[in-house]
């Protein structure tokens, strides 16, 4: 099973950077045992939220032509926690990006609050080696709803 651990991209520039948003409910079962008492969203799951938006970020740059999977996470530093009610803002900038794979830098907020940052590194992985769950990354963004997560608004001026 896929879980998304995103909820919609506010900033997107191609290439360059992204900024999506991570809205923490309470209704989230995995809230409800870490930690019993003092809900704090899992430092594991803000990484992956980051490395969502990154890969995401560096599987556009590609066209999606090739499967981008989290490789290595060298550094990232947690400075503070997100509880039910907060909005994270995960802002990832794009270092590198090659046929073999690439880095972001990742940034994890609450307002003015910053939670985590550090960097994510990403692999591209032949699609025979990826199985069944990798065989189409494009089709996995465009068909099954992860193309809603990139609808970022327009002002009415269309910009």
């Amino acid at each position: 099973m896929r879980w998304f651990w995103i909820d919609r991209f506010i900033e997107f520039h191609s290439g360059k950077s992204a900024k999506a948003v991570k809205n923490v409910s309470l209704a989230e079962e995995h809230l409800h045992d870490h930690y019993p008492g003092f809900p704090v969203m899992p430092g594991s799951l803000m990484i992956e939220g980051m490395a969502q938006t990154g890969g995401i970020l560096l599987g556009e740059s590609h066209g999606f032509k090739h499967v981008v999977i989290l490789a290595k996470v060298p550094k990232m530093i947690f400075h503070s926690w997100a509880q039910p009610g907060d909005q994270l803002i995960y802002s990832c900038e794009l270092l590198d990006a090659r046929e073999e794979g690439g880095t972001v830098s990742a940034r994890a907020t609450c307002g003015d609050r910053l939670v985590a940052e550090g960097e994510i590194m990403f692999a591209h992985v032949d699609k025979s080696q990826a199985g069944p769950a990798g065989a189409n990354q494009k089709n996995f963004v465009f068909e099954l709803g992860l193309l809603d997560v990139l609808q970022v608004g327009k002002a009415g001026d269309g910009t």
